[in-house]
């Protein structure tokens, strides 16, 4: 079984209570709102990587303010000739402002849509499991940069 680490790093821009999403296309089509952001380019700093990534997934231009924490995953995904991959996510999330640019949507990437959401809306929207752990973050901002678990 290969190992896989993907190193990765994403914003919570929270504006007039509504958060920035954009829409990641998966592997087979399906669609779900998460977080901007994603994975790291060799010799690339986190903070950097943040920065490039909302930009390429939204249009804006993010300052990233603070890190909230880090979440890692792991999961175990089909490969190619049968084989399985042992993969896992770390994912630096920060709290974002914007700071310029102007919203659009990504036309050659993984995500296809980007829009402001009401927080109070996004328990209803289809959106990947970073997104509450990115809200829950934004609002409690742990010092230990994690959300509690329950029952650890």
């Amino acid at each position: 079984m290969n190992r896989e680490l993907r190193v990765a790093a994403y914003a919570v821009c929270v504006r007039d209570g509504r958060v920035l999403l954009a829409r990641w296309v998966a592997p087979g089509g399906a669609k779900r709102w998460t977080l901007p952001g994603g994975g790291m380019d060799h010799g690339e700093d986190p903070y950097d990587t943040v920065i490039r990534e909302v930009a390429e997934e939204t249009g804006y231009a993010v300052e990233p303010v603070r890190l909230l924490g880090v979440h890692s995953i792991t999961r175990r995904y089909p490969r190619r000739l049968g084989a399985f991959a042992d993969f896992q996510g770390l994912r630096l999330v920060y709290e974002g402002e914007i700071t310029g640019g102007e919203l659009r949507h990504e036309t050659t990437g993984s995500t296809d849509l980007a829009a402001w959401h009401p927080l109070d809306d996004v328990p209803r929207l289809d959106h990947v499991e970073l997104v509450d752990t990115g809200i829950e973050l934004w609002r409690t901002k742990p010092a230990t940069g994690r959300v509690a678990v329950p029952g650890t």
